[in-house]
Order: structure tokens, then C-alpha cells, then sequence
């Protein structure tokens, strides 16, 4: 599948959303929750992968990655362990790691940094998925930012 296709169905998933559950938007709840839902959606357009929420897990090991992050010290050389908001895939092997996605919602404050450095490090060794997205969603309106 390539990146075009990908983005299609999210231009799609997201109407769905838009559509059917307006009211996680109006209402500000948890970016989760509509994480959730977007997931939910999403998996009914991908037929032969698995649509996961926080799915931390890299075969029988915890996803970890070796960034910097919130008030950890650089000189800090554990790696922390992480959840991706929204991961499609093959569970159990990296064969088939299409695409992790981060979600913000529009009037969220913090900062960006964070989630454009775990997609760039899950988009390379071990992980190595194929395409990844930070997709800001705008509650206001329909003008969601995908990157």
C-alpha cells in the first residue's frame, strides 16, 4: 500500500468521524477517545492488517526508543518505553509495519517535538515502519493538518 492510498482512507476515516461522532470533537474529551474511534474506523478500510491503539509491544519485547523527552537529563541513556497513539500493522514480526500515527488535537498546547521524534525514530531500525503521520485534528472545524 502505498502513501497515497494511505491517505485517502484517512481523508476518508476522518469525514466518518467528523460524521458520526461530532460530539467527541464539540466536547474536548481525551485525545484516546478519539484515537480510539479514528482506529476504529480505519480498520474497516485495511482488510489484511491490524489497526492498534497504544499498542506498545515490538514482537514479545516493549517498545522502547532512546529519545529525549519532558524533564529527562540528554545524559539519560535508558530508553523509555512508548505508545504510539495509532499503529497499523502485522502483530508479532516487522515485516509488515505500515504506519504509526500521532494525533493532537488542534487546541493542545504542547509542543510537537515529541511525537515527530518518536514517528521518525518508529520509521527506522528496529521498528522500521513504512510511513509515519502526525495528524493535528482541528475540533473547530474540518481543517485537520496532516504531516
Amino acid at each position: 500500500m502505498d502513501f497515497e492510498v494511505i491517505e485517502k482512507i484517512l481523508e476518508n476515516t476522518l469525514k466518518k468521524l467528523r460524521e458520526f461522532d461530532f460530539q467527541l470533537l464539540e466536547s474536548n474529551v481525551n485525545e484516546r477517545t478519539i484515537s480510539h474511534k479514528l482506529a476504529e474506523y480505519l480498520q474497516q478500510n485495511i482488510c489484511d492488517l491490524t489497526v492498534d491503539c497504544e499498542y506498545n509491544r515490538h514482537q514479545e519485547l516493549v517498545k522502547k526508543l532512546h529519545i529525549t523527552y519532558d524533564n529527562v537529563d540528554i545524559a539519560d541513556i535508558d530508553a523509555k518505553s512508548i505508545f504510539p497513539d495509532i499503529v497499523i500493522h502485522k502483530r508479532n514480526t516487522d515485516d509488515e509495519n505500515l504506519l504509526v500515527i500521532e494525533i493532537k488535537k488542534s487546541i493542545n498546547n504542547q509542543s510537537r517535538d515529541f511525537d515527530i521524534s518518536k514517528i521518525k525514530a518508529l520509521t527506522n531500525e528496529p521498528y522500521n515502519y513504512k510511513f509515519g503521520l502526525f495528524l493535528e485534528i482541528d475540533v473547530a472545524g474540518e481543517n485537520d493538518c496532516l504531516k
